[in-house]
């Protein structure tokens, strides 16, 4: 009998349909930052979504109390580029809240303070916390820039940032639900893994709401037939062998291979 295939960025996937909820995305907020927003506090969800491709083109981010603009990454691999593409990301939130017109008025457009955030949870030893500046990336350097942009990095894997975690019990869920699934590869094929890790987090009372509720959606997420990030791969090297490199490796890194 054949396994099914997996999704191998289901950490993104299970860890955005997570955080979607606004209750929940508050309280990962509050954890990573320190503060303590109550649970009534005004918050609005601007992710941004290509619509042609139906595809997210970041995984979270949300304007807080009218005031923060707030980007959230998650990866299992650390990409250095993510200032650079949190600029970019930045560029079109700007651009979608606020007004055209008000750019060219003579009065100062106030516009939300932002704040950039990754989450690791990969296999690769990596600290508890680091710090990613555009600048790193510039080829000339200097004392002091015109530009410069900075991400805050956390190693969410179980045992990390432990004071973190015990702020947000849904973070703390995920990052068992993960770590239980790594832990059942060991000697399971993958989909009996992940169902085992559900059963497991469940029983000791992680995530309960939301595993019961999305169980076949998280199930789903993992245990797909269709993996994009294999397609693209095959794609990616019928494209090397006719000459179309570089094409496909801007669009790869677009959907995939740019994602955690």
């Amino acid at each position: 009998m054949t396994e099914v295939k997996t999704n191998r960025c289901y950490k993104n996937s299970v860890f955005t349909l997570l955080f979607s909820e606004k209750e929940k995305l508050l309280e990962l907020y509050n954890a990573v930052s320190g503060q303590s927003y109550p649970e009534n506090t005004e918050i609005e969800i601007i992710t941004l979504s290509d619509v042609l491709f139906m595809e997210q083109l970041n995984d979270i981010a949300f304007v807080l109390e009218n005031k923060l603009v707030v980007l959230i990454e998650h990866q299992s691999t650390i990409n250095e580029n993510m200032p650079l593409r949190m600029l970019q990301y930045m560029a079109k939130e700007y651009q979608a809240i606020t007004n055209k017109k008000d750019l060219y008025k003579k009065q100062l457009v106030k516009i939300p303070t932002p704040e950039f955030i990754v989450l690791y949870n990969g296999k690769e030893e990596y600290p508890d916390f680091k710090e990613l500046k555009l600048s790193d990336a510039f080829k000339s350097k200097k004392e002091k820039y015109s530009l410069e942009l900075t991400v805050q990095v956390y190693n969410i894997n179980k045992g990390r940032n432990a004071e973190m975690a015990s702020r947000s019990p849904a973070l703390n869920g995920y990052s068992e639900l993960v770590y239980e699934v790594e832990k059942n590869c060991k000697s399971m094929g993958r989909d009996e893994s992940i169902k085992a890790a559900i059963k497991t987090c469940i029983s000791r009372g992680n995530l309960v709401y939301f595993l019961e509720k999305y169980c076949s959606e998280v199930e789903n997420m993992i245990l797909t037939g269709w993996n994009l990030k294999d397609a693209l791969e095959v794609e990616r090297e019928e494209a090397q062998s006719g000459g179309r490199e570089e094409v496909f490796c801007s669009l790869g890194e677009r959907y995939v291979f740019g994602r955690g």
